[in-house]
């Protein structure tokens, strides 16, 4: 068993409230200044940015995790993550067709950048990609599921687009079937615990939520992961049994 410290939310210069800094190559970079072995890029709404993601990382010797920050209809961010990169591009496709194509104004919103593995600009989404998609909260899991994904609530401990802050509660596992939590603050866990019981059965995640590369995470909260023989592909694959099943191995 290793120690493999992560950051399982970021986002890129995709996201349009990303810094333009946040590169797939800075992202990287970062990752290994700050000790980190496995980093998720889950811009919102979408997971373009995850080839040249996948890309940097590995030139940095990082694991890296397809992802994207799903918006539902009731304004709850739900982070989705794709053990493979064809699936997470196949989900990409997927909730194009759910979204609400708002035109996006660069000089309110930002940027919304596709990069390549060198950092180059290759593309621009047209619409806004932070606001609201058409799917539920009751019915992202297994949506999410369907395609491959694991899915749970982010930030839960925030007022701004947590899941208890939406719905005043955090439901039961039988009604959403979420067995893992993301936190964006580790002291929290315990008073939220205490107050929201359905939260208790959860395994806790906690990542940063960067949009600038100061956010990233430093080298903290980790998975003990069984390794051997070793290769990146067989960590992502127990690090998702791990969130899969809600538990450690």
């Amino acid at each position: 068993m290793n120690k493999y410290y992560y950051d399982l939310h970021i986002h890129s210069c995709l996201s349009p409230c990303g810094d333009d800094d946040m590169t797939p190559n800075n992202i990287a970079g970062m990752g290994v200044l700050n000790g980190l072995n496995i980093m998720a890029l889950t811009d919102h709404n979408t997971c373009k940015n995850c080839p040249a993601f996948f890309k940097a990382a590995k030139k940095n010797g990082i694991i890296p995790v397809a992802g994207m920050e799903l918006t539902t209809a009731e304004d709850i961010h739900v982070v989705c993550l794709f053990e493979e990169l064809e699936t997470a591009m196949a989900f990409d496709e997927f909730i194009q067709k759910h979204r609400m194509l708002i035109p996006n104004r660069t000089n309110i919103f930002g940027f919304q950048q596709i990069m390549n593995e060198n950092d180059e600009v290759i593309g621009e989404e047209e619409h806004l990609l932070s606001n609201a998609t058409d799917i539920m909260i009751d019915t992202v899991y297994e949506i999410v599921a369907e395609h491959g994904g694991i899915c749970y609530p982010a930030h839960v401990d925030r007022d701004a687009n947590g899941i208890i802050a939406m719905l005043g509660t955090f439901p039961d596992y039988d009604y959403m079937e979420f067995k893992t939590s993301e936190f964006h603050s580790g002291e929290n866990i315990e008073k939220y615990d205490e107050k929201y019981p359905n939260l208790r059965k959860t395994l806790k995640v906690v990542s940063s939520d960067a949009h600038y590369l100061w956010d990233i995470k430093e080298k903290k909260e980790y998975f003990e992961i069984d390794d051997e023989p070793y290769s990146s592909a067989l960590v992502r694959k127990k690090l998702f049994e791990i969130l899969r099943n809600g538990k450690m191995l």
